[in-house]
């Protein structure tokens, strides 16, 4: 199993530093994300200041940046850091995409799809000199000259993952990604009886193997040194379960669970903008099944039983007065557990 970490967002100068850590500590990879600043960006700064690192965006909102945009961003990532960039993408929601983007909203799960298309097709015309076409309902690329034109990196194409939360999305990203990275609202049975079978089902559909597959996240982490640590992370996410469970995107992994008048409530107190009394309405047997909970001394055990044979990369931070030698030990053990994926290629 791979185990990457989050890179600070909201300070360049610590971004190198806060890399080169990640690195000494055996983290597999490094990931920025799309919240309140550039994704890409600290993954340039990380990138200089690391060599053998994963960089990953977990992840970049698609729909308002062109995908050529993207494909330029992704092409100059790989080749400045030996081919170590991940590209994270994500659709976002339509009140964000038309309100905070005010970007068109149109049909998600096909839209990404052509995106990612259109992704390769850019970086094939750049990589064989082949002219550039692609046109779809949703995006058209027929214009590429030499002086638009990167020189051929030599690498190998940057891995494309997509978030998925619905079957249609996670099906077509085993159809047509290299990866799919899954929200830590999910539980183990979702990731079992939902998320596993549509990936399985796109992995049939386009002929490929599950081994050259790669699954992110599917839930969340509650650990800590003591057990007084630990009751605090279970509190941060039974707040983040409460905002999540709020909105109907979400709902259908209550529901699975026979949690439908769970969601009702939180959906009404957040209506209601009673927001800080949502989190008391999710029990510790809820948070259970959505986290793997333990201290340092039992967690690779703890995310064993909660994700082994299913996911193959989890998110991991440690605070940082953490003992180096403790986080080194925590990441290896957690390394050790297997996992189905192997390597795109």
């Amino acid at each position: 199993m791979r185990v990457r970490t989050m890179v600070p967002l909201d300070n360049w100068r610590r971004v190198g530093a806060a890399a080169q850590a990640a690195e000494a500590l055996g983290y597999d990879g490094v990931i920025s994300a799309d919240i309140a600043h550039d994704p890409f960006i600290p993954l340039a700064l990380a990138a200089l200041a690391t060599e053998r690192i994963q960089l990953a965006t977990g992840i970049a909102v698609a729909f308002p940046r062109s995908p050529m945009v993207v494909a330029q961003l992704a092409w100059d990532l790989q080749a400045e850091s030996g081919g170590r960039f991940i590209l994270g993408l994500g659709s976002q929601v339509k009140g964000h995409i038309e309100r905070r983007f005010s970007v068109p909203w149109s049909a998600p799960v096909a839209r990404l799809r052509e995106y990612v298309e259109a992704l390769r097709a850019i970086w094939s015309a750049w990589e064989t000199g082949q002219a550039l076409h692609y046109a779809g309902e949703h995006y058209r690329f027929t214009l590429m000259t030499p002086e638009f034109s990167p020189r051929p990196s030599g690498l190998a194409p940057v891995p494309v993952c997509v978030a998925a939360v619905g079957p249609d999305m996670i099906r077509m990203a085993g159809r047509v990604c290299d990866g799919v990275l899954l929200h830590g609202f999910c539980t183990r049975r979702y990731l079992d009886e939902v998320c596993l079978p549509r990936i399985q089902e796109g992995l049939e559909r386009a002929g490929r193997e599950r081994r050259r597959f790669e699954v992110s996240g599917g839930g969340f982490i509650a650990t800590g040194p003591d057990e007084d640590a630990v009751r605090a992370a279970m509190d941060e996410i039974r707040y983040r379960i409460a905002f999540y469970g709020s909105t109907r995107t979400y709902a259908r992994v209550l529901s699975l669970h026979g949690l439908d008048e769970l969601a009702a409530k939180l959906h009404r107190l957040s209506v209601e903008g009673r927001w800080n009394e949502m989190a008391g309405q999710v029990s510790d047997d809820v948070v259970h099944l959505f986290a793997a909970v333990g201290t340092y001394q039992n967690l690779a055990g703890e995310v064993e039983k909660r994700f082994a044979g299913a996911v193959d990369v989890i998110w991991l931070g440690f605070p940082q007065d953490t003992n180096p030698e403790l986080a080194r030990g925590i990441i290896q053990d957690i390394q050790r557990i297997p996992s189905p994926f192997e390597s795109w290629t």
